[in-house]
C-alpha cells in the first residue's frame, strides 16, 4: 500500500470563505498576477453564494492547514444532450510545493466529481510557453489545437 500524500485535497463550500481567499492569494503568487486575484476581491456574500452554487467547483490542497494549491472549475450544462462538461478555469500550485503531485491530485479529485455529475469531459486551456502546464495536461489528456478569442462587451 502506498503512503498517503503529505497534503489533503478539500472541496470548498459556502463556509470556506477564508480558504477561498487564501486560494486566490496562491493563484496570484503562482501566476505572478497579485492584482488580478487580490486587488478587487469579491464580497464575502458573493463568494459564499458562488461556493454554494452547483456550477462552481473549488478544490484546495492543504498542508498543515495552509493552502498550497487550488483548482477552480465550472460545470457547463449542454443543450444538445443531457450531459455536462467541466472547464478548469484556474489551477495553480505554490512554487515551493511543485513537483509533489498536487496538481495531478486536484485533477483526480475533479474527475471523481465530474463522474458523479455525469459529465463527459473535463477541458482546460494552457498558454503557449507554459511548458509545465502543457506537460501536465499532455500527460492527462488529449491535446486539441484551438484558437481562443476574447469578445469585448462594449
Amino acid at each position: 500500500m502506498s503512503p498517503s500524500p503529505p497534503f489533503d485535497i478539500r472541496r470548498l463550500g459556502p463556509d470556506d470563505f477564508a480558504l477561498m481567499e487564501s486560494m486566490m492569494t496562491t493563484f496570484g503568487e503562482a501566476f505572478a498576477d497579485m492584482d488580478a486575484y487580490t486587488e478587487a476581491r469579491p464580497s464575502r456574500d458573493y463568494l459564499e453564494r458562488l461556493l454554494g452554487s452547483h456550477h462552481f467547483i473549488a478544490l484546495t490542497a492543504l498542508k498543515d492547514d495552509t493552502v498550497v494549491g487550488g483548482l477552480a472549475a465550472y460545470e457547463l450544462q449542454k443543450f444538445e444532450r443531457e450531459r455536462s462538461e467541466i472547464y478548469i478555469y484556474d489551477l495553480a500550485v505554490a512554487g515551493a510545493h511543485r513537483r509533489e503531485g498536487i496538481a495531478t491530485a486536484l485533477i483526480a479529485e475533479l474527475k471523481i466529481i465530474a463522474a458523479t455529475r455525469g459529465a463527459y469531459v473535463i477541458f482546460v486551456q494552457a498558454d503557449r510557453g507554459d511548458e509545465p502546464a502543457i506537460a501536465l495536461y499532455t500527460k492527462l489528456g488529449a491535446r486539441e489545437d484551438v484558437l481562443h478569442f476574447d469578445i469585448k462587451i462594449i
